[in-house]
């Protein structure tokens, strides 16, 4: 496993994907901003709207994917990670992730209660590049 070759990956990218469950069982997949902690791959925290579908499936069924992807001129790559998705209302955990501006997501700054935190707990990944994948399992 490259671990650092799939690190550098996420350190780049702006954007990042979530992947719930419905209640019809298939999968709802949102883009998000990159996380805004990690615990190398295998724990991520990212910031939602409690309200939001997302927080609302993942109370149902914590079951979840995330995503990060770079492409160049020349290739593609592509990370996915298998977890289980966590919702924390608590404010150490928001006071954890919080950053400059989030005001603009929640008017109510810190302690909003439509602020909350998602924390990915990852199980195992699959790496795409140069048309080659590579599964592997989080330790």
């Amino acid at each position: 496993m490259q671990i650092d070759k799939f690190e550098k990956l996420i350190n780049k990218t702006k954007t990042s994907f979530i992947a719930s469950i419905d209640k019809d069982g298939f999968p709802n997949i949102k883009a998000m901003l990159a996380p805004r902690k990690r615990n190398g791959l295998k724990e991520f925290w990212f910031s939602t709207n409690t309200s939001s579908l997302r927080v609302s499936q993942f109370r149902k069924n914590k079951n979840a994917a995330i995503y990060f992807y770079a492409k160049n001129m020349f290739a593609y790559q592509g990370l996915m990670l298998v977890g289980t998705m966590e919702v924390l209302e608590d404010q150490k955990s928001k006071d954890m992730i919080w950053q400059p501006g989030d005001t603009m997501y929640y008017p109510g700054g810190k302690t909003d209660t439509d602020y909350c935190v998602l924390k990915f707990k990852a199980k195992s990944g699959r790496y795409y590049c140069n048309f080659k994948s590579e599964s592997f399992d989080i330790k």
